[in-house]
């Protein structure tokens, strides 16, 4: 924020108005973090703002050049580029039209076409000659913004286009931004469900400095991950919502089994209350062989039907009298709760001809009794790695609570 408020300090002072970076900033602030109005946008409301308290009519904008993407090297431009939609992503602000990668026979570059723009839509592997963008960076990388005064002209042209952004070795911890293509080691920590069919595997990836969530399209054609193993991936683009950091492995994408051990380190959470739901996916279940998928009726989502192999978790809700929290809980750590190994759990079942009686044993065992558990956050989940037995809380505490958060 403090380079943007420089620059437009700068843009001032060559059309005679003085302000100070400080005061820039603190209206960009308001616009962008309070307001939540896209950084482009809030630099041309508080250049024009500053303008007009001066009394200098603001100017149009200068004219744009035509460049390529590599010649791209600074903020606040406008440009003229011919260039191929490489990828189309998901917005992940109602603002925003469309956002994506550029490519031309010189590099590739993010855009973002805002909705206000009203701007045609683009086409994935379409060739466009782009009229009157506007430059951005944040932390080294550049990108280009189309708004009202952009103009979008298809072209029969085939443009060569690099197909990424020159990726950069990263750990999970370091990644703080959407949109930038990263290479990173790390180990496969968990492979969740997928719940579209767009989706080849989810779950979580981890190394020493944390944990994060995963998701490989379908698309992609990318060789399938097993839990527990590391591997070396090039090519993912990093993706947020709500605050939460992602990676996305593509057709771009390049996946390398490592002899690597890598240790996968995590910031815990914990959680106190009484266990009052075990959801469904609980208790006795068949995993794919190869790509540790749970089964649907015999059958794996990516590999078809396999001789699944059995394992035992629970999905539970844990309410402490405030809030909500749901949990996974492993297999060891499962048998240890329930009083029952694997092996016992698949006799019980097989003689009482339903796999269920597993799921009624979790839940007439532990629904109701109070426990504390600690393990890494990922989304909605705490993923346990420990758990404790508590006694339960009684009603004048939880009322203290609860008048303790209302104070607050």
């Amino acid at each position: 924020m403090k380079e943007i408020a420089d620059q437009i300090a700068a843009r001032l002072k060559e059309q005679g108005a003085e302000v100070s970076p400080e005061a820039i900033e603190a209206k960009l602030k308001l616009l962008v973090e309070t307001f939540h109005v896209p950084t482009d946008e809030a630099r041309r409301s508080v250049m024009n703002s500053f303008l007009k308290e001066h009394g200098i009519a603001p100017t149009a904008p200068r004219g744009s050049q035509e460049l390529k993407i590599i010649q791209i090297k600074e903020a606040g431009m406008w440009v003229d580029i011919k260039a191929k939609v490489v990828q189309l992503w998901e917005p992940n602000s109602d603002s925003i039209s469309q956002t994506g990668l550029l490519g031309d026979e010189t590099g590739a570059m993010k855009f973002v076409k805002w909705v206000k723009a009203d701007l045609p839509p683009l086409a994935e592997g379409k060739s466009y000659r782009f009229r009157n963008l506007v430059t951005d960076e944040f932390q080294g990388r550049f990108s280009v913004k189309m708004n009202r005064t952009s103009q979008i002209e298809e072209i029969d042209e085939e443009i060569e286009a690099a197909e990424r952004v020159p990726a950069q070795q990263v750990t999970v911890d370091s990644i703080s931004q959407p949109g930038i293509w990263v290479d990173i080691k790390a180990k496969v920590v968990q492979l969740w469900e997928p719940n579209n069919e767009s989706i080849s595997q989810i779950g979580l990836i981890g190394d020493e400095t944390g944990v994060m969530k995963f998701v490989k399209w379908a698309k992609a054609d990318l060789p399938d991950l097993a839990e527990g193993k590391s591997y070396r991936f090039r090519n993912l683009v990093t993706d947020e919502f709500q605050g939460r950091f992602s990676v996305k492995m593509n057709r771009t994408s390049q996946i390398e089994e490592s002899t690597e051990e890598i240790e996968v380190g995590s910031q815990a959470a914990q959680f106190a209350g009484a266990i009052v739901d075990i959801q469904k996916g609980s208790g006795l279940i068949k995993r794919c062989p190869i790509c540790r998928r749970s089964l649907a009726k015999g059958l794996c989502g990516e590999h078809g039907k396999v001789d699944g192999l059995y394992d035992l978790r629970i999905k539970a809700a844990m309410d402490d009298g405030l809030s909500v929290q749901d949990v996974l809980i492993n297999r060891e750590t499962t048998e240890s709760l329930i009083g029952l190994s694997l092996d016992e759990a698949k006799q019980m079942a097989m003689e009482a001809l339903d796999h269920e009686v597993i799921r009624s044993l979790i839940e007439e065992r532990l629904v109701g009794r109070y426990y504390k558990v600690e393990g890494p956050r990922i989304d909605r989940y705490i993923l346990v790695e420990t758990i404790d037995v508590m006694p339960p809380l009684d009603r004048s505490e939880l009322d203290r609570l609860a008048a303790e958060a209302e104070v607050v």
